[in-house]
């Protein structure tokens, strides 16, 4: 079955879940953390499947999943790195004490070839055939220098054979890191994988259900209100409050603005009606198509209101821009913004991506006059629509 064109609207809440990243806590904390939320996704995407409603809950919950899981796809893949570069100077460390130990074994071995050829009696000839007293006291001076260079060869070899020894055995337990932690890295990927499965079956399932399809849209419109609620409330919504803000003022900038990322809008502002359903919605914003991973950057001048999760939306960033107008920018996969943090025209926001998306990578954009959404297409340059 087609998806019906209302799906494609934007995935709203009506609750702001803010997903920053993970307290710096111990290990077990993390994955106490990832557990519990793959257990609220099992249980959340079991109650929209058995009771055909509750779609952008079942939504945000494999996304918090997921982006747990993308940290620790991370956390393990850099300790994989880590590990084996921690082989890798093992195994010269220990390459370069077996050379040192060569070099000493070989030196033994001419002093004992040298001492077999000395015969039984060693150093007594060399002794007595001292010509005189001094000639006799001079060559036992050699003897004690050859005894102790002796001394010190024998104590060097078995300093270096411990040194050896040790080096070897950290390779080895270097060796068993990265393989654990490859291992790890591995396990890790693919449970992020199975994550983004449950995702595209839940989609699936949506686009083959009639009824969950209409109980999706009656989700969309109700969030798409909580988003102009949302805006609405914000600091500077107000007719009363005009906050001043670097840069030229907002409303000179119509038909001026760079788009938010490179890339053509898949969808426009405006109305939507379903052929299938005989529905009639709202677009309140345009949805930019762009690879994933791409930079998402400021309209212009403004201070940083919300920044995190809204469900529905998945990761958003709306600016404040001065005198009511706001944008409002979804779908991101990675937020680089703090809230209350000012911005210039052109300053990055996050990167693209599809959290709280049916279609995949997109850019979900938005224009308002405090709750009154405008179409951005007439705030955009005529070069970004192409």
């Amino acid at each position: 079955m087609t998806r019906p064109r209302a799906i494609s609207l934007p995935l709203c809440a009506a609750l702001l879940l803010f997903a920053g990243p993970p307290a710096a806590a111990d290990r077990d904390e993390d994955l106490e953390r990832l557990r519990r939320a793959i257990e609220e996704r099992r249980e959340r995407v079991a109650t929209y499947e058995s009771e055909e409603r509750g779609l952008l809950s079942a939504l945000d919950a494999i996304e918090r999943a997921a982006e747990l899981l993308e940290r620790e796809v991370v956390r393990t893949r850099r300790a994989a790195e880590a590990a084996r570069a921690e082989l890798v100077r093992a195994e010269s460390e220990a390459a370069q004490n077996a050379q040192r130990l060569a070099r000493t074994e070989r030196a033994m071995s001419r002093r004992a070839v040298a001492l077999y050829k000395a015969g039984e009696l060693g150093a007594m000839p060399v002794l007595f055939s001292a010509g005189d007293l001094r000639d006799f006291l001079s060559r036992v001076q050699i003897l004690r220098q050859l005894l102790v260079h002796d001394a010190e060869l024998l104590a060097r070899h078995r300093a270096e054979s411990r040194a050896l020894g040790v080096s070897r055995e950290r390779a080895a337990r270097a060796a068993r890191e990265s393989q654990a932690a490859q291992r790890a890295a591995a396990e890790r990927g693919a449970q992020l994988e199975a994550e983004w499965g449950h995702k595209r079956t839940l989609v699936a399932h949506l686009r083959g259900s009639r009824a969950r399809e209409r109980a999706a849209l009656i989700e969309f419109e109700t969030a798409a209100r909580a988003l102009e609620e949302t805006v609405a409330a914000l600091p500077g919504a107000g007719r009363a409050v005009a906050p001043r803000v670097a840069g030229p003022r907002f409303e000179t900038l119509r038909g001026r603005l760079d788009p938010p990322v490179t890339g053509p809008i898949a969808r426009s502002f405006g109305r939507v009606v379903d052929q299938h359903f005989l529905t009639e919605t709202f677009r309140k914003g345009v949805e930019f198509e762009a690879p994933a991973g791409s930079v998402v950057r400021a309209v212009a001048a403004g201070r940083v209101r919300l920044a995190g999760r809204f469900r529905g939306y998945g990761n958003l960033v709306i600016l404040d821009h001065g005198e009511q107008y706001f944008s409002v920018s979804a779908h991101l996969s990675r937020i680089d913004v703090a809230v209350d943090q000012a911005l210039s025209a052109g300053d990055a926001l996050g990167l693209v991506g599809d959290s709280g998306s049916l279609s995949g990578p997109r850019l979900y954009f938005e224009v308002r006059r405090g709750s009154t959404a405008l179409d951005p297409g007439e705030w955009l340059s005529p070069l970004a629509s192409r």
